[in-house]
């Protein structure tokens, strides 16, 4: 397979101060083998975009623990103690996203949409200094589009020229991601050969995959898990 690389060769395709997407949520459909090659780099001032940052010392915590990261675009950062301990002592900016708005901007970034008119988060903080519009006499705000540097995102198979699919939940985030970063890195359990899968699976189409890293986890008890 032309695009498959190992998890240490994503390496060269990230640079410092990049915005990273992120699949995943929670910790499933989370490319962690990639996260782990970052984890133990010198790779320094990322952003990250994903739903979470994973737990304490998993996913996308690792590139927290390890210092890593600058900031983190997300809905929901308080599953991971030590993203509430880096942002209350300075040390990690956050900026909070609905988590249907966070969908949104990643579509609209991967179509090629500069941004969209929300009710969601009108009068509360989020929506300040943002610009107001006022549609049939109710309140929207104008949330941008996001687009990322490199997508690091996790599907379950992808076949030798790089169509995906996903399974099940674990689909989350990852094919809205896969659309809208320059670079597009993503971590299967499987590859198997062209015409394996039939047009109406393929979810995300190899044209949008630049680079294949296989998973080195395991999965026992329906989580992956570090294989030794």
């Amino acid at each position: 397979m032309k695009k498959l690389i190992s998890p240490e060769t994503v390496l060269q395709f990230i640079n410092d101060g990049d915005t990273l997407l992120v699949g995943g949520f929670g910790l499933s459909g989370t490319p962690n083998t990639i996260i782990d090659a970052i984890s133990t780099s010198d790779k320094k001032n990322l952003t990250v975009v994903s739903n979470n940052l994973g737990e304490e010392g998993k996913g996308l915590g690792k590139l927290l623990v390890t210092g890593k990261l600058k900031g983190a675009r997300g809905s929901y950062f308080t599953t991971n103690r030590d993203a509430v301990r880096a942002w209350s002592n300075g040390e990690l900016e956050i900026e909070l996203i609905p988590q249907g708005t966070l969908a949104e901007a990643i579509r609209c970034g991967g179509a090629g949409i500069a941004g969209f008119y929300t009710k969601t988060a009108v009068g509360t903080k989020i929506a300040k200094s943002k610009e107001e519009k006022v549609f049939d006499g109710e309140t929207y705000i104008l949330e941008r589009a996001i687009k990322g540097d490199v997508a690091i995102i996790k599907a379950l198979k992808a076949d030798t020229l790089g169509n995906l699919i996903y399974d099940k939940t674990a689909r989350n985030f990852n094919p809205v991601m896969a659309t809208a970063a320059s670079i597009v890195i993503v971590e299967v359990d499987e590859i198997v050969e062209i015409g394996s899968f039939s047009p109406e699976e393929i979810v995300t189409p190899h044209v949008y995959v630049d680079y294949v890293v296989m998973n080195r986890y395991v999965k026992k008890g329906g989580r992956y898990v570090e294989s030794v």
